[in-house]
């Protein structure tokens, strides 16, 4: 049951994105071949006369929406390519665009239900380089170096981002506003601030910021997914943390196994947030300037817009070509490290 669930929840991520380009391509004339979800041969299909074909395929890591045209070979009435590049890059676009969108959906339910997490320090270690530079629990934190906070996890991935920097805090504490810095104490555990909180300290609000805390948790999760891959290019963290489909159909099993004692609601509930993040994900890395993602097409159509001339589409097409090939290389690896962890 478990796997089931998680790969509904993966595969409806990812229809999402297909259905953004879907209906861009739609509503820009142009002609959608075939718009799937999964890989490799077809399970089930369907098509309405000489429209587009809809397809259920074997493997279920991904999906497409393909389109006449698309990697230049044809460039006649309804193709990719006889399109103005301003419809091309809204067509691309649209993939990212609707995982953002369906995140700040998803989040509604989640700050709507329970609220949001609160930046409010719950304690202060004794002796800890927070309490030496006077913050107390119950203190509300503004900014950190500058950065605006509005919810708890900010402030506890923080140091993860940012280890062993000092940090000025703004904080608010009893309708007064005040600042002071603090500079880590390194532990076995890694810097430290000394300060406590919770994500589970939340608190619900109005419909309006409802709507505002929840266009800011989809920006958290822009954030930290931007962070974490700065981390990764930089070599502060390691292939093997990084995790590909079968570790995410893994995670999301053991966290609906593991929430089912909570009662339904519960289960929801946490289904719900590992897909806003498994969407802010997708979208972020769908616009990496990586040929085969739509970032990279996005980085050749913004070329075409500033020269007002196209490249080459059979150059174009052999280097999507090869940044697939080596794409499905990397996902090779990654998937051999997630069944690696699973029967580690």
């Amino acid at each position: 049951m478990k796997i089931l669930v998680a790969l509904l929840v993966f595969s409806f991520i990812i229809i999402i994105h297909e259905l953004g380009h879907f209906l861009l391509a739609k509503k820009n004339g142009i002609t959608v071949i075939e718009f799937s979800l999964g890989m490799g041969p077809r399970l089930l299909s369907y098509r309405h006369g000489e429209g587009t074909r809809y397809s259920l395929k074997l493997l279920p890591l991904g999906g497409s929406c393909l389109m006449m045209g698309e990697d230049g070979e044809d460039e006649g009435e309804g193709s990719f390519g006889s399109k103005s590049v301003w419809a091309r890059i809204a067509v691309i676009a649209a993939g990212p665009l609707f995982n953002f969108l369906l995140a700040f959906v998803l989040a509604i339910f989640i700050i709507g239900n329970i609220g949001y997490d609160v930046p409010v320090l719950l304690g202060v270690s004794e002796g800890s380089p927070a309490q030496e530079a006077g913050l107390q629990a119950g203190d509300r934190i503004l900014k950190m170096n500058g950065k605006r906070i509005r919810l708890y996890r900010q402030v506890s991935d923080y140091g993860l981002f940012h280890p062993g920097e000092t940090v000025t805090f703004l904080y608010e504490r009893d309708g007064e506003v005040y600042e002071t810095t603090v500079t880590p104490a390194r532990t076995e555990e890694g810097y430290k601030y000394g300060i406590g909180g919770s994500v589970n300290y939340r608190q619900k609000t109005n419909p309006i910021e409802t709507l505002g805390y929840s266009a800011y948790e989809v920006y958290y999760w822009i954030d930290t997914t931007v962070q974490s891959l700065k981390l990764l290019v930089t070599g502060n963290v390691g292939l093997d943390d990084v995790s590909g489909p079968v570790g995410v159909v893994n995670v999301i099993g053991e966290t609906y196994e593991e929430s089912q004692s909570d009662g339904a609601f519960y289960v929801w509930l946490n289904m719900v947030n590992i897909a806003i993040l498994l969407t802010a994900n997708l979208g972020v890395v769908n616009l990496l300037p990586i040929p085969a993602l739509d970032g990279g097409r996005l980085v050749f159509l913004f070329l075409e817009a500033i020269r007002r001339k196209r490249i080459s589409p059979d150059l174009e097409a052999r280097i999507h070509f090869t940044g697939l090939m080596l794409l499905m290389l990397l996902m090779l690896v990654v998937m051999f490290n997630d069944v690696g962890k699973i029967f580690a």
